[in-house]
């Protein structure tokens, strides 16, 4: 698997590629300093991931990832930040990036990188958890009838998008956890995702 690295702090920079490194299955093809310079290094590298800061000098991460994204539709942006602010997690969302974590979570970094490398979408608990406050609700019931997604499904995906267990939601929504477990897996059927963290992006994203 092909990292490409960016950040402005060359001694994150650094240790970030040891990290990596350290991991068999991860090449880290390159690293750059800028939005700019990452822009530069995908068009050569076409890495599978790019691990990028997002307030970066001269161009941040953010302007950079709607660039590449805008190029390269299948590009793989997993973006890590010290910042959780709510206009970046929007914007990156907004931008199709596959993931937003934080860089205190050291120790989730190989798994989300891996986890974008296989197609699936990693926003740290604490984004999940302010999804809610940033986006809001809205239902649409035209959407859901439009892809076959139930009532009793759609407001599990609510429940899900709030951050609720299933068991959380079988007792809110009087349903055992069985069948709260058989309706989730219609759902990721039926909208073609792969786990829990897709259910909520999805909202947020489209409804």
């Amino acid at each position: 698997m092909k990292v490409l690295l960016i950040d402005d702090d060359k001694l994150v920079c650094s240790s970030l590629k040891i990290i990596l490194s350290a991991d068999h299955e991860i090449d880290v093809v390159g690293t750059g300093f800028s939005g700019s310079e990452a822009i530069k290094l995908y068009r050569s590298l076409r890495p599978d991931v790019l691990l990028m800061d997002i307030r970066m000098e001269q161009m941040g991460g953010l302007e950079a990832g709607e660039i590449i994204l805008g190029e390269y539709e299948d590009a793989r942006i997993l973006y890590l930040t010290t910042f959780l602010d709510d206009d970046y997690i929007i914007k990156a969302l907004h931008i199709g990036a596959k993931g937003y974590m934080l860089k205190q979570n050291y120790e989730s970094i190989i798994p989300a990188i891996k986890a974008v490398y296989m197609g699936q979408n990693v926003y740290g608990n604490e984004i999940i958890t302010k999804l809610p406050s940033l986006m809001g609700k809205s239902e649409n019931a035209n959407t859901m009838d439009q892809m076959g997604i139930s009532e009793r499904e759609f407001d599990i995906i609510q429940k899900i998008a709030d951050g609720l267990s299933n068991k959380e939601i079988s007792e809110s929504l009087f349903l055992s956890e069985g069948t709260v477990r058989n309706n989730i897996s219609n759902i990721l059927d039926k909208l073609s995702l792969r786990d829990r963290t897709q259910i909520a992006v999805y909202y947020y994203k489209n409804l």
